[in-house]
């Protein structure tokens, strides 16, 4: 009784809503749009549906490596990397500014299959 509880509660959920999902910021020193990232859309991300599935996570292109599988190498700041579960699943190289931000980051969450939290 109790197994067939837990096999239910485990499956009620999509995959995604369980995954560990990360929006990673690869910045660096002097990087003027990352400086224009954190003006316009840094102190609104983490209330969005955006913030509130894949929290953020800055790393300096510079310093230590984060410990995910990336499919190639950061080059550029800012990249925004989407990770699910250890593995990057997507991302935008540099900022083309907040009006196409968004629909950006949107079409990565699309074509990942991750479902945005829209709870409060």
């Amino acid at each position: 009784m109790l197994r067939a509880f837990f096999f239910m509660a485990a499956t009620a959920f999509p995959v995604s809503a369980l995954a560990d999902t990360r929006l990673l910021m690869a910045e660096e020193d002097g990087c003027y749009w990352c400086a224009k990232w954190d003006a316009e859309i840094s102190h609104i991300y983490p209330k969005t549906a955006e913030g509130r599935t894949a929290p953020l996570e800055r790393f300096d292109l510079r310093g230590p490596q984060p410990d995910y599988q990336f499919s190639k190498r950061v080059a550029f700041t800012p990249t925004f990397l989407l990770i699910e579960n250890g593995k990057e699943v997507g991302r935008i190289e540099g900022y083309p500014g907040e009006d196409f931000f968004w629909p950006l980051l949107g079409e990565l969450f699309s074509r990942a299959g991750i479902s945005l939290d829209q709870g409060s």
